[in-house]
């Protein structure tokens, strides 16, 4: 199935709701403030195991009829989740070799949520049979839009269980122990393996353990994961055939299994996405969630399965910090830019305690009289105004872009290997950085795994992608041979998919490509930096490079690491015969310097980079129309050239479009324009 089974209903507005956890008088009321609110769709059952299951095999349905029946009246959708995210106590009382054991060792027991270990069979069988109790019984409920299976999928356990299933899970992947042992270069520290019994998850030990170990059980607990979601998308569709299914990944933080992967199991990608920073960053973090759930989605329109109403999580700060107000409209139209088809929020109503009894919500503490109901009723009131936004094309992405940056799991992981040169190889921060700068460059940015199509696009940015296949590095030499503008950072491509060191280079799976011979990379320590011949400023790594091909963009100074030298290669190009280019970048340059740079090379391949004045804008595609939707995150009136009419106003924009401070603009274009 695809995004075209579901049926249009305008834009999805609503939240997690849990009639489970409430007395009939304020169910009462809260379909009083739902249709006050606007609410068309609400998730129901997300942690409600023990309420559906209080005993092995007994099931109780009673409030959950009672509450799809209330919502049906209500002409509320319902996306019904499994809850076997979280376990009742009665499992792990009955099972306790399903409990989660960590690195460490140490066996978890109840009193959270995800208290299961994904690869015990008492666990497969417990959520296989909640799962085909709730299909059977409602599968064809005339409430039913969605099925949300599982939530939040990511939890990895250790212990003799695990033990059992990844020796299984290698023996399918090697065959045998010898080229398991040769992968693995067991021969370093003693580590030969004659006897699978031997083998075990990588937990805690005396000192440095083996990476290419540790990367293959990261690989496993994916799969594993994988399997998990496969067993329910396997009962919902025998039994509630028609009706789509999703599960919601929690981006960007959470990588404990192949985005790329899960998505084709779904019929529409959902995320949940919560800001992490109270200022601009804030808003570009907004931003890379969306382009992330639309390019896992395949371009395809998306759904927002929970934002939060009125909170920045500062995780540093051990604070819950308040949206201003209106941030949170400006928020959804952010995703709804790049295309979500919908806005839910966790959670519908504060619960009076639980462990996140203070996250915000629809119906706060304070109750419906209160300046955030207040917002989630204007912004009920607005969104079926822009309801054609929320439509698949009729061909093609939700949103064209002619620039990617290479996004894969297995390269995340392996980034995180411990004894690197330098902690500062991280995947997500380098990935974070370069989408910024592309945002404050006004460039809408995709994200394509390293083996997707790249012919789709002008541009694709290789910031941190340490193991890389042969297969992989052809793709890409294909890509840039075909006349694609290809941009590689330091340090990718020094390994193999085994995580092999490519000898002769460093960066060697890129480095014939590129025209550069990488002989030595030199890390700076924090705070050290040094200067380009351009006058950018560097932090953080540099590398003894030497030219084959490429020519030198700028070179470094005199303040450079003495093994480095004045004079030596930073930054390269190399023109291909096919109009390719390819980049090189031997060092971390500062923000402003990472934005000329940036703008340099995509300029180079005919992408427009106008640069950010507070004004984000982005064309999103919807049926057979074609719009441009505008937020102002600034304090200052913003204005875009547009034909067309504003959909949120209804007045015709014939030029110059005025978008105030702090406000949005959503301009179906007249054709041709």
């Amino acid at each position: 199935m695809t995004f075209e089974t579901l049926r249009h209903e305008g834009v999805w507005f609503g939240g997690d709701y849990n009639p489970e956890q409430w007395p009939p008088a304020v169910l009462d009321e809260d379909l009083e403030l739902m249709e006050r609110a606007g609410i068309t769709t609400v998730t129901v059952g997300v942690f409600a195991w023990s309420s559906l299951e209080p005993e092995p095999g007994r099931f109780e349905f009673g409030w959950l009829d009672d509450a799809l029946e209330r919502l049906t009246a209500a002409g509320i959708g319902v996306v019904l989740a499994t809850p076997t995210a979280s376990p009742p106590p009665w499992f792990s009382r009955l099972h306790p070799e399903g409990l989660p054991v960590t690195a460490d060792g140490v066996r978890l027991i109840h009193g959270s949520r995800d208290t299961y270990n994904p690869a015990a069979p008492a666990y497969r069988e417990a959520a296989a049979r909640i799962t085909r109790a709730l299909a059977e019984r409602y599968g064809s409920h005339p409430a039913l839009r969605m099925w949300h299976l599982h939530n939040e999928y990511g939890t990895v356990s250790y212990g003799p269980v695990t033990d059992v299933a990844f020796r299984e899970w290698l023996r399918a992947r090697y065959g045998d122990l010898s080229r398991l042992n040769e992968a693995w270069n067991t021969t370093f520290w003693s580590q030969v393996y004659g006897d699978w019994r031997d083998v075990h998850a990588p937990q805690a030990t005396q000192y440095l353990p083996n990476p290419a170990h540790v990367l293959d059980f990261k690989r496993f607990s994916a799969d594993l994961l994988l399997e998990r979601l496969r067993d329910q998308v396997a009962i919902v569709r025998e039994l509630s055939p028609g009706v789509p299914v999703t599960t919601n990944f929690m981006l960007p933080s959470w990588n404990h299994y192949d985005q790329w992967a899960f998505a084709r199991e779904l019929d529409v990608v959902s995320i949940d996405h919560y800001l992490d920073d109270p200022g601009p960053s804030g808003e570009v973090h907004a931003a890379f969630g969306a382009d992330l759930a639309r390019s896992f989605a395949g371009g395809a329109p998306w759904l927002l399965m929970e934002q939060a109403t009125s909170l920045v999580y500062d995780y540093d700060g051990g604070r819950m910090l308040v949206k201003k107000p209106g941030r949170m409209r400006r928020n959804t139209y952010q995703y709804l830019a790049r295309g979500a088809m919908g806005s839910l929020f966790f959670q519908w109503r504060s619960p009076v305690v639980g462990a996140e009894f203070f996250h915000s919500a629809m119906v706060p503490h304070f109750g419906a009289d209160s300046r955030l109901f207040r917002e989630i009723e204007q912004l009920g009131r607005e969104l079926p105004r822009v309801a054609e936004l929320a439509m698949a094309p009729t061909d093609g992405p939700v949103v064209d872009s002619r620039v990617a940056i290479v996004w894969s799991a297995d390269a995340w992981w392996a980034a995180d290997t411990r004894a690197m040169p330098s902690a500062d190889v991280g995947f997500l921060p380098a990935v974070r950085r370069v989408h910024t700068t592309l945002w404050e460059l006004g460039v809408v940015a995709d994200v394509v795994a390293p083996d997707g199509d790249l012919s789709r696009y002008d541009v694709v940015l290789v910031p941190s992608l340490l193991a890389v296949s042969d297969r992989d590095a052809a793709a890409f030499a294909d890509f840039a041979h075909s006349g694609g503008h290809l941009a590689v950072w330091h340090f990718a491509g020094s390994t193999d998919e085994r995580l092999h060191v490519r000898q002769g280079s460093y960066s060697g799976a890129f480095a014939d490509l590129a025209g550069v011979r990488v002989e030595e990379h030199v890390p700076l320590r924090d705070g050290e930096r040094v200067t380009l011949s351009d006058g950018s400023t560097a932090e953080a790594w540099t590398e003894r490079l030497h030219l084959s091909g490429a020519t030198a963009v700028c070179a470094y100074t005199d303040d450079a690491h003495p093994v480095v030298g004045p004079g030596s290669p930073a930054i390269t190009e190399r023109p291909l015969p096919g109009g390719g280019r390819v980049h090189y970048l031997s060092t971390r340059l500062a923000a402003g310097d990472l934005g000329r740079h940036l703008g340099r090379i995509v300029r180079a391949a005919g992408v427009e980079a106008r640069g950010f004045t507070g004004l984000e804008v982005v064309h999103r595609r919807a049926g057979t129309s074609s719009y441009l939707v505008a937020i102002n995150h600034s304090q200052e009136d913003g204005t875009l050239e547009a034909h067309g009419t504003d959909l949120i106003t209804g007045r015709v924009a014939a030029g110059n479009v005025v978008v105030p401070a702090g406000d949005v603009a959503v301009v179906r274009l007249e054709e041709n324009t």
